[in-house]
């Protein structure tokens, strides 16, 4: 929780909450792979309390965290002479807490929950109703009741809202193995620790994001003025099509690698990992030759401007072009949480983002003439290095996992 508060403080905390980002709030606390384990081992009451500790740790987390916040109103009510709101007033504090808990108490207790005990139809129904009914609710609030901006945050409280009933009700039935139970809402330090520990890897990733990108933004100012840091934008967005549908993958695939390493079936755990490890590679080469082949295409999609597009298609060769060997990374760091190997999880988290690129971005740029493009250098030699390091250490303790799997299960 401290690492979580100290990287929601200040600036960094500032600038995610800028961006919408709070993405890390989520990922800290990450039972998946634990839930999933024990559910191999068949472990039941074990499960339900790591699932209620979970739950009382991570929504009180978030409020505390955005109770921060300034006092600017969301919802205006009249206004006095002084143009001061008066009456009952809605403040953005409020309803950013509000969306935050019912979207995290979804997504956390519902759907990963849901994934861990192999009811991954409902999860997707669960998102499915969510994202069915915002689009429908914007445009009667946007539109036909003139709300504005604030129907549409409405709608997608009251869409994520009735989600959240819905995966309340189930986890309330009989249809589930883990049932909501009052005696297990309580933290457990036995139970909490690990998955926070799972967590932390997936934390850094999302958490870190920030920090990198005022460390190119600032350097790419210094060098290239105003297009490098548009550039910037571009390349950022065209790597999330390669990193996002990789994570989906790697996601879907936890679950099963969890399940079978608690199941003591290290045939079925090497299987599932050489399967990702295929549609990982297969999907990042094929985006990488895309990208390498037509990088004016992309750029095109994020603006008109000729200049920006142009020069963000020179940097897209250079900031994707290992691209194709990203998925080796995905892989294994995400087999790592599932397999409940969190040291290693954690180490290739932090090599990559905080012992290679941060350094590289200024140390690149004094030793290349073009400086402007040596700061986009950064992300490729540091990936190089990244995934030679992971795909060694994955090798190296994967196998010892393994072994000793299988000689659990003789």
């Amino acid at each position: 929780m401290l690492l979580y508060l100290f990287i929601l403080c200040d600036n960094s905390r500032r600038y995610l909450e800028d961006r919408g980002d709070l993405r890390p709030a989520g990922v800290l606390y990450h039972p998946l792979s634990d839930l999933v384990v024990e559910r191999g081992k068949s472990d039941s009451d074990r499960l339900r309390r790591m699932r209620m500790s979970g739950l009382v740790l991570d929504d009180p987390a978030v409020v505390l965290a955005m109770e921060a916040e300034g006092d600017s109103h969301f919802i205006p009510a009249k206004l006095n002479k002084e143009g001061k709101p008066t009456g009952n007033v809605v403040t953005l504090d409020q309803f950013r807490i509000l969306r935050r808990v019912v979207e995290d108490l979804m997504m956390q207790m519902g759907e990963r929950l849901l994934q861990s005990t192999g009811r991954t139809v409902l999860s997707m129904i669960t998102q499915a109703t969510g994202a069915i009914v915002n689009i429908i609710l914007d445009p009667i609030f946007i539109f036909v009741m003139n709300m504005g901006v604030k129907g549409a945050a409405l709608a997608t409280i009251l869409s994520q809202g009735l989600s959240c009933l819905w995966v309340l009700g189930f986890l309330s039935s009989n249809r589930t193995q883990l049932r909501l139970k009052k005696q297990n809402l309580r933290i457990r330090p036995k139970v909490v620790f690990p998955c926070v520990a799972l967590g932390l890897s997936t934390f850094i990733m999302q958490g870190s994001e920030s920090i990198i990108s005022v460390c190119f933004n600032s350097s790419l100012l210094e060098y290239g003025g105003d297009i490098a840091v548009g550039a910037m934008t571009i390349l950022t967005s065209v790597m999330q099509f390669a990193m996002l549908p990789m994570q989906g993958i790697a996601q879907g695939a936890q679950p099963i690698s969890s399940y079978n390493y608690g199941a003591k079936n290290a045939d079925r755990v090497k299987k599932t990992f050489r399967l990702l490890l295929t549609c990982c590679l297969v999907y990042s080469t094929v985006l990488w030759g895309a990208i390498m082949l037509m990088p004016q295409v992309f750029a095109a999609i994020f603006t008109p401007d000729t200049a920006l597009i142009q020069f963000a298609a020179k940097a897209l060769r250079i900031y994707c072009g290992v691209m194709c060997i990203f998925g080796v990374q995905i892989a294994c760091q995400m087999t790592f949480v599932s397999i409940g190997n969190a040291p290693c999880s954690i180490i290739v988290a932090v090599v990559r983002k905080f012992v290679l690129l941060l350094p590289l971005i200024y140390i690149i740029p004094q030793l290349t003439p073009d400086k402007t493009m040596g700061v986009y250098l950064a992300e490729p030699v540091a990936d190089i290095i990244a995934v030679s390091f992971t795909a060694i250490l994955f090798a190296v303790q994967f196998r010892a996992s393994m072994r000793k799997l299988e000689a659990k299960s003789v």
